[in-house]
């Protein structure tokens, strides 16, 4: 019997398949002139070095941009779309000037929409194998797809040096274009990961990514499984290539809400968080708390180092008698996103976690 891999799901949507499907430019060009990367003021934590990072990558299955970008995209209105139902996920973002939705079943087709936020460049990345959705600012470069995967995680390159960029890592790592690249740390944006219905309901002059792509793809069938209703790849037990670390406190395919500092990384089981609502932790030594959002079924991270007490009232949070939105606490709020717990621990095996 033939082993289903991960190229043979992509064929069958016609996902691999650049030469010939296409009416647009199919990327992969390098860029010139010299890299101009916003990046983050401190480096965020590696599980090991660069270097070994950069032996245990394995191939995908297609090849470098053989999953192509999408580097000229269009939006539509929300009454323009008819690909979605209520329950499908988005990924939106609301900053700089600029409120979009980017829904997962075409990003999984592309892995990466380069675009911008009201003129300021920006990368929209989703790795469908660790269900992981990151915004990273891009300055004067564009990222590809390698097709390399670590810890079965999308490994991105940019195409001013073609440095490696692990997505979840989110800092550059040595790849075969480019040995010595400058080791630092992007700078991300939140991206919500929620449903069409939720999104509309608090953005109803959102801008929709259009399948418009200028590719030939069924952005109706995704090869991976389903998340309207979740089943498949993202439900089952089953991994088309391992994580880095065998940790099997929970179902792999479990959702964390993560955040990391360059002093470490912690994880609140999401279901969990949505049961209490409220969650404290510790980051690094530093207290932090988490709190639910039920606007989008999602979750924000804060240090809280005087260990405020916050509670939840009527979808408001509270702290000495004020209320608040979930993500307006008048705490530092901390990067945090979704990722499937295998992901997560497999690249913060020392990482703090809560149920």
């Amino acid at each position: 019997m033939t082993r289903l891999t991960r190229r043979h799901l992509l064929a069958a949507t016609g996902i691999a398949a650049l030469a010939g499907c296409s009416s647009g430019d199919a990327g992969g060009e390098t860029l010139s002139g010299p890299l101009d990367l916003p990046t983050a003021d401190e480096g965020l934590p590696l599980p090991t070095t660069a270097a070994a990072l950069t032996d245990e990558a394995r191939s995908g299955g297609p090849s470098k941009d053989g999953i192509p970008s999408i580097d000229d995209p269009s939006f539509i209105e929300p009454d323009e779309v008819d690909f979605l139902d209520p329950g499908d996920p988005v990924f939106g973002v609301a900053r700089d000037g600029a409120t979009k939705a980017y829904p997962q079943k075409i990003l999984v087709s592309h892995e990466i929409c380069n675009d911008d936020l009201d003129g300021t460049p920006v990368s929209v990345t989703y790795c469908p194998l660790t269900g992981t959705v990151q915004g990273f600012y891009r300055g004067n470069t564009e990222f590809g797809v390698s097709g390399r995967l670590i810890n079965a995680n999308l490994v991105m390159y940019d195409r001013t040096t073609e440095a490696w960029w692990p997505q979840i890592l989110a800092t550059a790592i040595p790849g075969p274009w480019n040995e010595n690249p400058e080791i630092r740390s992007l700078r991300e944006f939140r991206l919500i990961w929620t449903t069409w219905e939720a999104w509309r309901e608090q953005h109803p002059d959102t801008h929709v990514l259009s399948t418009d792509t200028g590719y030939a793809q069924n952005y109706g069938r995704d090869p991976y499984g389903s998340y309207n209703p979740r089943g498949g790849y993202y439900d089952s037990e089953s991994m088309l290539f391992p994580g880095r670390v065998d940790d099997d406190r929970y179902h792999p395919k479990r959702v964390v809400m993560g955040a990391r500092t360059a002093d470490g990384a912690v994880a609140f089981l999401k279901d969990a968080l949505r049961e209490q609502r409220t969650m404290i932790g510790d980051l690094g030594g530093t207290p932090v708390v988490a709190v639910y959002d039920d606007r989008y079924d999602t979750g924000y991270i804060y240090q809280n180092p005087d260990e405020q007490a916050v509670t939840a009232e009527a979808g408001q949070l509270a702290i000495d008698g004020s209320t608040y939105a979930p993500d307006a606490l008048p705490l530092s709020r901390i990067h945090t996103f979704d990722a499937m717990w295998f992901a997560w621990v497999g690249y913060y095996p020392e990482t703090n976690v809560y149920d």
